[in-house]
């Protein structure tokens, strides 16, 4: 299938503010498009890329006092499947994970382990381990927050979302995220772009999704707390340790955001 992606957003900006951009698609994503993927910049202004320490696409600009926009649609080719459930997937010993897979066992800015080790230890301990503890963790954190836009805040914690029992996409994930590093299972923090291809359409506003991925029998498999279910046509941006390492825009100084549209549909 082709789907069609992309988004308007627009700061005010009191004066010259420096910024961090992570609006390209992953690169792991770049041999789908069907064509170019190229932000446009009103006004325009001097724009830099380089990859992250995750493998991410990020984008430095340095945006200009008054309105700064930026914008980009394209097309992605997508085979059109369902996140792939692995049954049976078995977790893996931490002795014989891979050195670059253990930084996603431990605590982070929002996940934190050391405050919901105990209370994941109560609730999963009991259940086999590999994917059915992390299904059995899906599932808990579907049931425990209740999607609310108006919830949302930059500072939201794991803690808080559970605690709270509210929140929107990235804390369902920050809350699953940590679970699962509390049980031994690696997970690691996804953003990106998630339309309603195969599912009823969404009366909430369009945005981009996060989501996680979880290492079981040698490699990354995708999840979704939020969703619980497979979905179609993920287009991955980034991944992290959390939102810290994969936050769209990152600004060095105060601006005001002003406009914010992301599309996310399939071309037919």
């Amino acid at each position: 299938m082709k789907i069609r992606t992309g988004f308007d957003i627009s700061f005010d900006c009191p004066t010259p503010i420096p910024m961090l951009l992570m609006l390209n698609i992953h690169p792991s994503r770049e041999p789908d498009l069907l064509t170019e993927h190229k932000i446009v910049f009103d006004p325009p202004v001097p724009a830099s890329d380089y990859n992250d320490g995750f493998g991410n696409r990020c984008t430095r600009i340095v945006a200009q006092p008054g309105r700064q926009s930026m914008r980009a649609e394209f097309l992605v080719r997508d085979y059109g499947d369902p996140d792939p459930i692995p049954h049976g997937a078995p977790q893996v010993a931490i002795e014989n994970l891979p050195s670059d897979i253990l930084v996603f066992l431990l605590g982070s800015r929002y996940c934190e382990t050391d405050r919901l080790s105990d209370t994941a230890i109560s609730l999963f301990g009991h259940i086999e381990p590999g994917w059915a503890r992390v299904a059995a963790i899906c599932a808990y954190v579907n049931n425990r927050i209740t999607f609310d836009y108006q919830s949302a805040r930059p500072t939201k914690t794991a803690w808080d979302a559970y605690m709270e029992q509210r929140g929107v996409c990235r804390d369902f994930a920050h809350l699953a995220i940590t679970f699962c590093r509390c049980m031994n299972i690696p997970a690691r923090y996804c953003t990106g772009y998630l339309g309603d291809i195969g599912v009823p359409v969404s009366p909430d506003p369009m945005d981009f999704s996060g989501w996680f991925d979880v290492f079981l029998g040698g490699r990354w498999y995708t999840c979704d707390a939020r969703h619980n279910q497979p979905r179609i046509g993920r287009i991955l941006m980034a991944r992290g340790r959390d939102a810290t390492d994969v936050a769209i825009t990152t600004t060095f100084g105060t601006c005001i955001l002003t406009g914010f549209t992301v599309i996310t549909d399939e071309v037919t």
